[in-house]
């Protein structure tokens, strides 16, 4: 039986009880239920035709949904991968974040390399520092056997970085002080270099190859996994002076400083800072000549750059938004021409424009609603999908929420005008309406 012709059967009730009540309180009771119901029944009589209709709120939910999971999920992932120094933790090198080109070629000019003796002078007159520590890195190839690794990101570290950064050794120990006192060839291997050499063997005590040097394992280190498709775990670990006496010292290195507590991250980065600008012999109008960066520092870099796309995203999802609702206008404008006699005999049971209205209202505000739901399902499936295989994704519940009323307000504004003119029909004309 069509949707209409239930609804006829349904409405005399409404046109009937309405009025008693009228009389006793003065004004009308309104059901919800019955729009909902209706609107249900239009969407389950007609699916192709409703998801016709619902398609472009379906897509601008589903955008919107999956690009704000991929850039929560990438903050996120930043956050703990790329930006994560470790707690407290902030770095003095050569550069400071650089965004352009032109600022490289102009800082290479003006910045020189960070020093052993920069690292010392900091080291020792820092009061806010619990430890300072150095590293630096160049890439290698590492060789066992008859097996070789190229690309391998070569660390020479103090010892105390062991309690700085957040590498930590699964197995074996870190680099120690007396490692970088006899400028020891030990190594501590990242998880890439342990799994391709030491692939079900004990990697302790064995002796590897790094750019032709000889070096004893006395630890692996824990699987940090990848950032951005590039793997965290292809790096060994030597000690500075060790590093130095192999490779030199023609290159910057970066003084990693550890605050006394996170309150005092900001006194440590100024006294750092003064100390760097006093070695350098810098006055109140130059510039530095070195950089100071922290993890907040890269996440607010990375915010703007991500804030641009989720821009982008919400200019697409506002087009899809109104041709949605355009859609959803039209098709509830056809449906009024459907049921104007089904519209004619609730005006004449007693039913007022009112009435009327809010059928039509909440009909399309529910199939906007279930599009929003449609859409946010669809995006939750993508989402998942992709953070398994592709890209950390992280489906955000307030903006499901968010899109979900978007959508269903969104239905309500394009409704009002089919609502309006489906209130202000006249019943005797409707009545004699024929389809």
């Amino acid at each position: 039986m069509p949707a209409s012709d239930l609804t006829e059967q349904r409405v005399p009730l409404q046109g009937i009880a309405a009025p008693a009540t009228a009389r006793r309180t003065g004004r009308r009771g309104v059901s919800i239920k019955e729009p909902v119901l209706i609107a249900l029944e239009t969407l389950r009589s007609h699916k192709l035709r409703s998801f016709l209709t619902l398609l472009g709120v379906i897509l601008s939910v589903s955008t919107l949904i999956i690009v704000v999971s991929m850039v929560q999920g990438a903050n996120r992932y930043v956050a703990d991968k790329v930006a994560n120094f470790g707690s407290n933790v902030f770095l003095v090198m050569r550069f400071p974040l650089i965004t352009s080109a032109e600022q490289f070629v102009k800082l290479s000019r003006s910045n020189k390399n960070i020093t052993w003796e920069d690292y010392e002078y900091v080291r020792d007159n820092m009061r806010y520092a619990e430890a300072v520590g150095l590293e630096t890195h160049r890439n290698g190839k590492v060789k066992y056997k008859t097996e070789s690794i190229e690309d391998i990101d070569v660390r020479g570290v103090t010892a105390n970085m062991g309690g700085i950064d957040t590498e930590e050794p699964v197995i074996g120990r870190y680099v120690t002080d007396a490692d970088d006192t006899h400028r020891a060839n030990v190594t501590m291997i990242g998880n890439d270099v342990a799994k391709r050499f030491f692939a079900g063997i004990e990697p302790l005590g064995r002796s590897i190859y790094i750019d032709g040097e000889a070096y004893q394992v006395v630890g692996v280190a824990k699987e940090m996994g990848s950032a951005f498709g590039q793997s965290q775990d292809s790096f060994v670990y030597i000690p500075i002076q060790t590093w130095r006496k192999v490779y030199g010292s023609n290159t910057s290195m970066n003084i990693n400083v550890k605050a006394l507590a996170a309150d005092l991250m900001q006194p440590a980065e100024d006294e750092a800072r003064m100390l760097m600008r006093s070695r350098r012999h810098l006055t109140a109008k130059q510039d530095d000549t070195f950089g100071v960066v922290e993890p907040s520092a890269i996440m607010e870099l990375y915010n703007s750059l991500t804030g641009s796309l989720a821009s982008s995203s919400i200019f697409i999802v506002m087009i899809f938004m109104v041709i949605g609702g355009i859609v959803i206008m039209n098709i509830m404008l056809a449906s009024v021409t459907e049921r104007t006699r089904e519209i004619g005999v609730r005006k004449s049971l007693g039913a007022t424009r009112r009435d009327v209205l809010l059928q039509f209202l909440v009909e399309s505000g529910v199939m906007a609603a279930i599009g929003g739901v449609i859409g946010v399902m669809f995006a939750a499936l993508v989402s998942f999908v992709i953070g398994k295989l592709i890209f950390p994704m992280s489906l955000p519940i307030g903006w499901v929420i968010g899109a979900v009323l978007l959508a269903t307000s969104v239905g309500l504004f394009f409704g009002v005008y089919p609502a309006y003119k489906a209130s202000k029909l006249n019943p005797i004309e409707a009545l004699r309406f024929e389809t």
